[in-house]
């Protein structure tokens, strides 16, 4: 804390934790310790890297006021995180009942012969605070971490999704192959079928050849004929499977 016959101030250092890309805003806290009304003033060396708000006012009797500072988004960090910037917080007794509309430069003016009290002020950069690691439930120094549990009890699907991908590929090739070995048992099935069913009537073609040797008779032509028909379209299945 910085303290003066006016004002005291906390901190007595502007600390920024910087991050690249990113508004930062720190707070100062300015104590009236008089039974006067205060005014007061912030100045910066880098004006337009810097907003105050507000950077005048009046601080009433026994009485505190928050100054927020905020520094604009940087693209560079500054070597060795180090920063020349001050600030300079001036304050003077005012009349009774001043407002911040009444606050003018020429109240801080020393060579006017005004009292006026200055309080310099550096900013430092610090890291920014890092979020809390999470803690798995139930590890135990010195045991390995068991997999995180959602709030429906299931396994985080983060934690085995690779192995859970691999699964369900090779169940797709299980099913696939199965089903390429039912289609062609059942080929196998029909080919066989219309095997027999062509053997039938070879052998019943057959049957009928003697007989009709023994008989002296000759087998019709349209006998012939859709015999001839019924080999071939068994031929022709027989191909196609």
């Amino acid at each position: 804390m910085s303290t003066g016959d006016l004002l005291s101030i906390e901190p007595q250092e502007l600390r920024f934790p910087f991050e690249l890309r990113k508004q930062i805003s720190c707070s100062l806290q300015l104590s009236n310790k008089s039974d006067d009304y205060v005014a007061f003033k912030v100045k910066t060396t880098n004006p337009k890297k810097y907003c105050v708000r507000p950077n005048t006012g009046v601080v009433l009797p026994r009485s505190t006021c928050d100054v927020i500072v905020t520094m604009q988004a940087q693209k560079e960090a500054p070597p060795d995180m180090q920063c020349k910037d001050k600030f300079l917080l001036q304050s003077v007794v005012t009349s009774p009942g001043a407002t911040a509309k009444g606050v003018t430069p020429e109240m801080f003016n020393k060579e006017a012969g005004h009292n006026v009290e200055e309080c310099k002020l550096r900013v430092v950069y610090v890291a920014p605070p890092r979020a809390p690691s999470p803690v798995r439930e139930g590890s135990e120094e010195g045991s390995s971490p068991r997999a995180s549990v959602s709030d429906n009890g299931n396994l985080g699907a983060s934690e085995f999704s690779p192995a859970s991908r691999g699964f369900v590929e090779r169940a797709e090739r299980i099913d696939n192959s199965t089903e390429a070995g039912a289609f062609i048992s059942k080929l196998t099935e029909e080919k066989n079928s219309v095997i027999q069913q062509n053997n039938k009537l070879q052998q019943e073609l057959e049957l009928l050849r003697r007989q009709a040797n023994r008989s002296g008779t000759g087998i019709s032509l349209m006998y012939i004929v859709v015999v001839g028909v019924v080999g071939i379209i068994l031929g022709y299945l027989m191909k196609k499977i």
